[in-house]
C-alpha cells in the first residue's frame, strides 16, 4: 500500500488533533517507520522506535486533508535503521535527513509539523542510502567547511573537518602578511581550503590547482557560487601537482602553498564510504601515501619566495616522514609538526628559507600545537 493510502487508512481511525503518547515494551526489532506502522482497535496508532517500545499515539498537528508523522518517531525509527549498517553517529545523522527533508534547521525538528506522505518516503530513500553507506554529505549536496557550505557528490573528495585545521593555520599566516599576497592551494578537489582563504581574507589572490575531469566541474561550482555570493574570485588552474614546472608563472613569488594531498597508503583499509564513493586518486598516495607529498615538497621550495610558508596535510603514520623530507630538501627552516583534535599527527608546516638552496644541510624540526 502506498504511504498516501496508509495515511489515509490510518487518518480514518484517529480523528484527534490532540495527541497522547504512551509506551509499551516490543518485542519486535523495526526496519523503518513506514513499513512497521501498526493500526489499533482504539484509534490510535503504534510505531516500533528505536529503543523497541512501541509508541502509541495520535496524529498530531494535522493538516487539513493531510496526516503528518512527527519527525521525533520519524528519526527515532530512521536511528535503528543506520546504527543496525554500522553509522556511527546515527542519530545525528537521521536528524540532518529529516531536516533536509523538511527544508529547515536541524536545530527546528522539535517544531515541525511533521511529514507527509510524500516526504516520508524521500526520507525513508535517504536512509536506505545512507544504511548502504553512501556518504552523508552526497545525500545532503553540500559539506560544511569552516564558515562555508561546499556542493559535493561522485567524483569529488569530500573535505574533512580536520583539514580546517590546515586551513586556519594558512588563514593566520595570511593574516599576517602585507598587502598583495598570493595564495596556492594544491589537490584543491572541492575547493575547501582555496575557497575557506578567500572567503575570510578578501584581499587575497587566491589560485587552486586539481587535475581531476571528475573533481574540476565541483571545484569550478563551488568558486562560481563563492564569487556570486561576494567573496573574491578564485582562480582555478588545471594542472598536475607533480608536474616540474607547476605555475612557472609563480616561481618565488608565492606566500602561503597549502595542500591536502592523496596520502593514504595504498594497502590501507579505509571505511565503506571512502572506499566505494570519494575517488581513489585523492585518497592512496602509493605504497607508503608519500608518491604525491615528495614532488609536492619539491616544487614548493621553487613557488615560495624567502619566508614563504607552507602547510601539508598528511597520514597520522606521518608525523616523522614529512617533517624529515621538508628537512632534507634543504630550503625550509621552522619546520613544525601539528596534531589534529583527536591528538593524532596530522599536517606539517616550514618556512621558505632565505637564501636557501635544494640540498643544504637539514635543518631541525619540531612539534607544535594545532
Amino acid at each position: 500500500m502506498a504511504s498516501a493510502d496508509r495515511l489515509a487508512s490510518w487518518s480514518a481511525r484517529a480523528r484527534v488533533s490532540t495527541s497522547t503518547w504512551s509506551l509499551t515494551r516490543s518485542s519486535q526489532p523495526t526496519r523503518n517507520l513506514l513499513t512497521h506502522r501498526r493500526p489499533c482497535t482504539d484509534g490510535a496508532t503504534r510505531f516500533a522506535d528505536v529503543h523497541d517500545y512501541v509508541v502509541t499515539g495520535f496524529p498530531e498537528h494535522p493538516t487539513e486533508g493531510t496526516e503528518r508523522v512527527r519527525p521525533s518517531v520519524a528519526v527515532a525509527a530512521a536511528t535503528r535503521t543506520l546504527a543496525s549498517a554500522g553509522v556511527a553517529s546515527a542519530r545525528a545523522e537521521a536528524e540532518q535527513l529529516a531536516a533536509h527533508v523538511l527544508g529547515l534547521p536541524r536545530g527546528r525538528l522539535a517544531l515541525a509539523d511533521g511529514f507527509t506522505a510524500d516526504q516520508l518516503d524521500r526520507f525513508d530513500a535517504l536512509v536506505d542510502r545512507r544504511s548502504a553507506r553512501e556518504p552523508l554529505q552526497h545525500l545532503l549536496g553540500v559539506a560544511p567547511f569552516r564558515y562555508l557550505e561546499l556542493a559535493v557528490g561522485p567524483g569529488v573528495f569530500v573535505p574533512r573537518p580536520e583539514t580546517e585545521l590546515l586551513a586556519g593555520w594558512g588563514i593566520e599566516q595570511g593574516r599576517r602578511l602585507p598587502g598583495g599576497r598570493t595564495v596556492v592551494d594544491l589537490c584543491s578537489g572541492s575547493g575547501a581550503i582555496a575557497l575557506s582563504v578567500a572567503h575570510e581574507l578578501p584581499g587575497v589572490r587566491v589560485v587552486a590547482v586539481e587535475r581531476s575531469p571528475a573533481a574540476l566541474p565541483w571545484l569550478r561550482r563551488n568558486a562560481a557560487a563563492r564569487a556570486a555570493a561576494g567573496d573574491p574570485p578564485v582562480e582555478v588552474v588545471e594542472a598536475d601537482v607533480t608536474d616540474p614546472g607547476l605555475l612557472d608563472g609563480l616561481t618565488g613569488r608565492v606566500d602561503v602553498l597549502l595542500c591536502n594531498p592523496p596520502y593514504v597508503p595504498q594497502r590501507v583499509v579505509v571505511p565503506e564510504e571512502v572506499a566505494h564513493h570519494d575517488p581513489g586518486e585523492a585518497v592512496f598516495g602509493g605504497p607508503d601515501g608519500l608518491a604525491v607529498i615528495r614532488p609536492v615538497i619539491h616544487r614548493a621550495g621553487a613557488l615560495l619566495r624567502p619566508g614563504g610558508v607552507l602547510g601539508i596535510e598528511h597520514d597520522d603514520t606521518h608525523g616523522v616522514v614529512v617533517p624529515e623530507l621538508l628537512a632534507a630538501d634543504g630550503r625550509f627552516t621552522q619546520i613544525t609538526a601539528h596534531r589534529d583534535l583527536a591528538g593524532r599527527p596530522r599536517f606539517a608546516t616550514a618556512v621558505r628559507s632565505v637564501g636557501a638552496d635544494h640540498g643544504v644541510a637539514a635543518v631541525t624540526w619540531q612539534t607544535g600545537s594545532s
